[in-house]
């Protein structure tokens, strides 16, 4: 459980148990700002805990795509689990042979991306992270925002900062989600990366630096 929602884990699988610690800030953000009524465009979703959160907090739509059917059952029950099945979607696709029809089904008041740092056959952040910021601007709504995650000690804050400037120009920096303070002995540079852009200057109140 985590802040009145459950998650099913699996303690025995190493990194892989279902639930990402370090993310509990940006699932966080995401309950205090996702309005009601969003609709919402969840990548790389791997069991759909941002999706829970997105719709406990009033979102009407949340479309979950990942390649992996078995993360995405778990995340058929997660949703189960917080009786907010309605309004979830489930999406076992390939990201970058899907952009036609995720931008059909959108705009998105919020897209979230947590892809993994490096996955052999499907995602490497070093050339594959401009590809997926060139796509935000059109699958996002007018004042939408996106949340965009980098995990992996080999690329800092600038990577990712620098990869939406030149490819994805429309957006604006709002914020960086701070990390969990359980997990403060990790430099945030080489620590989870969670940062906040949107597509007007000033978004929700918080103003662009």
């Amino acid at each position: 459980t985590e802040a009145g929602t459950r998650y099913l884990v699996h303690l025995l699988r190493g990194q892989n148990h279902g639930l990402f610690l370090d993310m509990a800030e940006g699932r966080r953000w995401v309950r205090e700002h996702v309005q009601p009524g969003a609709k919402v465009l969840n990548l790389f979703a791997y069991t759909c805990a941002f999706s829970v959160v997105a719709l406990q907090a009033g979102a009407a739509e949340v479309v979950n795509v990942d390649m992996s059917d078995g993360a995405l059952a778990i995340g058929r029950r997660n949703h189960a689990l917080n009786g907010v099945e309605r309004g979830a979607k489930f999406l076992p696709h390939d990201i970058f042979n899907s952009w036609g029809k995720l931008t059909r089904g959108g705009p998105y008041d919020l897209v979230i991306c947590d892809p993994p740092s490096f996955q052999k056959g499907s995602f490497v952040a070093t050339k594959d992270y401009a590809r997926l910021a060139r796509r935000l601007p059109s699958l996002l709504a007018p004042g939408g925002m996106a949340l965009l995650c980098l995990n992996t000690p080999k690329l800092g804050l600038e990577f990712l900062r620098d990869v939406v400037a030149e490819n994805a120009p429309e957006l604006s920096f709002v914020e960086r989600v701070a990390n969990p303070a359980a997990f403060g002995d990790v430099s945030e540079d080489r620590g989870l990366k969670v940062l906040i852009y949107g597509r007007t200057a000033e978004i929700s109140g918080l103003e662009v630096t």
